[in-house]
């Protein structure tokens, strides 16, 4: 056998050992969410798979919460952040890739540096600010703020920004083009990889955020779907199988959209390394 082949074979399977070790978890949290009880899921030796497939869990936990509000509200918070950060991020990112003012550079890593700065830091001026609006228990204190940029994102795409020939740039302007027909027409089709790239990676943020909604939701009826899942955890007893099956419903969005996007994410991270 060809030595090169033998070394790709061996490389397969040592993919494919690695994929089943990352798919483990994700196996035990399905068969789980199918089993009948405690009794079940902490038998020993361990079980993965149950005696038989309890489908009836996914509709138990459907009724037993408002789980269509809690998907409301995720999806309105999800899409309006989301929104938020591609048109803030995208223009800042914009503006500093291509337009020559004072202080250009020392405002960039400005921005950049508020990278370091550790998020539960803000969190008491945040809410003290949040409060003084009347935003505590609605879900404005999670949408708006998206709408004033991403310190990651707008280094993300200034830097594919920057990987774009100036002369582009130069060229629309002779034509008579405004600066936001440049960005609009010109900047943005070509930012196509890199803006992608934004959407998925702040979609699984924002979908996946447990920490803001538990700070500034109280009433249930503002409840995303990740703080609902909190409503199965009791202070002396967990139903597993049932928070395993809820889980996996949370969870399916997010996977769906990182598989479908997989390819943009490297290929706009990578594009974006270009020119520094």
């Amino acid at each position: 056998m060809n030595p090169r082949r033998v070394k790709l074979l061996f490389l397969y399977i040592a993919l494919l050992g690695l994929s089943a070790i990352f798919l483990m978890p994700f196996l035990w949290m399905f068969t789980t969410s199918l089993k009948g009880g405690e009794d079940e899921i902490f038998t020993y030796p361990p079980q993965i798979f149950p005696k038989a497939w309890h489908f009836e869990n996914y509709k138990y936990v459907l009724e037993l919460y408002p789980w269509l509000t809690f998907l409301k509200n995720s999806v309105i918070i999800t899409f309006l952040s989301t929104l938020g950060v591609v048109i803030s991020s995208s223009m800042a990112a914009f503006a500093f890739a291509t337009l020559r003012f004072r202080g250009r550079d020392k405002i960039f890593i400005l921005v950049i540096s508020t990278m370091m700065i550790p998020y539960y830091t803000t969190l008491i001026p945040q809410y003290i600010l949040f409060a003084k609006l009347g935003w505590i228990d609605t879900l404005k204190p999670l949408w708006v703020p998206a709408f004033f940029g991403s310190a990651y994102f707008i280094f993300l795409l200034r830097q594919f920004f920057k990987s774009i020939p100036i002369e582009l740039f130069e060229a629309a302007r002779i034509d008579g083009a405004s600066i936001f027909q440049i960005f609009y027409k010109v900047y943005l089709p070509l930012a196509r990889p890199a803006i992608i790239t934004t959407i998925i990676l702040h979609f699984i943020t924002a979908w996946s955020d447990f920490f803001g909604p538990l700070i500034y939701l109280q009433s249930e009826e503002n409840y995303t779907l990740v703080l609902g899942l909190n409503s199965f955890r009791g202070m002396y007893y967990t139903s597993w199988h049932y928070l395993m099956a809820a889980t996996i419903m949370v969870i399916t969005p997010s996977i769906i959209v990182f598989l479908i996007g997989q390819r943009k994410i490297v290929g706009g991270i990578t594009l974006s390394g270009m020119k520094l």
